[in-house]
């Protein structure tokens, strides 16, 4: 056994390893719930905090937040601090916990921001003890909700991704359901409704004590500058168990499509719904608009949200081709932000030597590429990579500054002394010089590559070739 396996059943120091629970898989009991609305009455496995707080389950739950590393929440206890700390407290934290008495501590506000762009996105980052015990609730209640969350579902699910996701919409589109109905859900983790979410956990969750301590993980305050502000709505991203919640809330949704009837795919709080005419989108967003409304308490962003064309919108950062056969692209939206966050590093210094810049920017390229490489386009690839080669170039122009080292180094890479001189003296500027033909043969595509400039349709192709 590892030091890290180690960890929680030497937490309890003179005590033997049994008293932390059994070390026992729990052989789960029916339990008869009641029916609720449509739903028939059916039988589902009972949890007890006695079955989270096990010997193995707070090992692998210890061990998964150590390899998440993580930032720290209010208290300051690093991941590194979580196994020293475990050892004197978590024999009154497991008595707490069984007791019904254990108060998480509020989470530390953190502000990124968006994907997009657009605004910021708030995360509630919890103490390092506070996601040791949701990461042990989430590796028993996930199963056991998982097995009935709805096949159109992908976000935050074992065994799903976000690739599938968007090949289901292209099956969609591809069988004439060509108009979609985006649904963008209004700050959706800030939102949720403690009192409707809890009502749906009630369903499945017999121990209180279980419900009791999610209750308390939902209204724990939020820290910022030395200030806490009370909680009464909302699930912010950061813990463990924030993403699993959302399933389960938005799960409901999920049921009310199904029995409609739709082509639908959900990732997270990104829904879409596939119809067969704009008129049918307009009347589905409608009525769906009124049941998140009058059931979830959730609101529709209107600004956001639109019935339109699949080639029109994004989802989760692809598009797709408007004739014949649908196929995979990257949005418009996706390329524009990778352009951005390339010319964000250029400008930092463009001093710096070249190769020292490629460095910079293989993980971003090689990270973007993993994503998007499941487009089933090679335009865009091949018009990044020319534009990128582009701003290299363009850095080049710039370093050598004067018309004298211009030549220089022109005549140095291979270009007749009259074709250097006609170069330098054009009275143009570096973007334009950087997509003339003298940079292109004067620095060539093999010089990036010498300097490990990866080529993004070159990555693609591999894809391709191995799938």
């Amino acid at each position: 056994m590892s030091d890290e396996d180690a960890v929680i059943p030497a937490a309890i120091p003179g005590q033997p390893l049994g008293d932390l629970g059994s070390t026992e898989v729990p052989q789960w009991h029916a339990h008869q719930t009641d029916a609720v609305g449509s739903e028939q009455a059916m039988k589902w496995p009972q949890i007890t905090m006695e079955e989270i707080l096990r010997r193995e389950n707070m090992q692998a739950a210890y061990q998964r937040v150590v390899s998440n590393k993580g930032a720290p929440g209010v208290d300051g206890m690093t991941v590194e601090d979580l196994g020293p700390a475990l050892k004197t407290q978590w024999e009154v934290i497991r008595t707490e916990l069984l007791n019904d008495r254990y108060q998480p501590q509020p989470v530390r506000k953190v502000e990124i921001p968006k994907p997009s762009g657009k605004g910021m996105r708030t995360l509630g980052i919890p103490t390092t003890i506070d996601r040791l015990i949701q990461q042990a609730i989430l590796q028993d209640l996930q199963p056991f909700f998982d097995a009935t969350f709805s096949d159109a579902s992908f976000g935050f699910r074992p065994g799903r991704s976000a690739h599938q996701a968007v090949e289901q919409a292209r099956e969609h589109i591809a069988a004439g359901y060509d108009w979609v109905v985006d649904m963008d859900l209004e700050k959706f983790f800030d939102r949720v409704n403690h009192d409707v979410l809890m009502s749906r956990l009630a369903r499945r969750i017999v121990d209180k004590r279980i419900l009791h301590l999610i209750r308390r993980f939902l209204t724990a305050g939020m820290m910022e500058g030395g200030l806490v502000t009370e909680r009464t709505q909302g699930t912010p991203q950061g813990g463990p168990l924030s993403p699993l919640l959302s399933n389960i809330l938005l799960d409901e949704l999920d049921k009310e499509l199904e029995r409609r009837g739709h082509r639908f795919v959900r990732y997270a709080d990104d829904s879409n719904i596939y119809v067969r005419s704009e008129a049918a989108g307009n009347r589905v967003m409608a009525s769906v608009e009124r049941f998140l409304t009058e059931r979830l308490r959730l609101k529709i962003n209107r600004e956001k949200s639109a019935v339109d064309r699949p080639w029109n919108r994004k989802f989760l950062g692809f598009s797709f081709t408007k004739r014949g056969s649908p196929r995979i692209t990257v949005a418009p939206e996706s390329i524009k932000r990778l352009r951005d966050k390339v010319q964000q590093e250029l400008s930092k210094g463009r001093g710096r030597k070249l190769g020292d810049v490629v460095q910079i920017l293989t993980p971003i390229l090689r990270g973007w590429m993993a994503y998007y490489r499941k487009a089933e386009t090679r335009t865009d690839f091949e018009k990044l990579d020319q534009w990128l080669r582009r701003k290299l170039r363009c850095i080049l122009w710039r370093q050598w500054k004067v018309p004298t080292a211009r030549f220089r180094e022109l005549v140095a890479r291979g270009l007749n002394r009259a074709r250097a001189k006609l170069a330098t003296g054009n009275g143009r500027g570096p973007w334009w010089n950087a997509g003339a033909l003298h940079m292109s043969h004067g620095v060539p595509n093999s010089y990036f590559r010498s300097l490990g400039l990866i080529s993004l349709l070159d990555e693609y192709l591999r894809f391709q070739r191995s799938t």
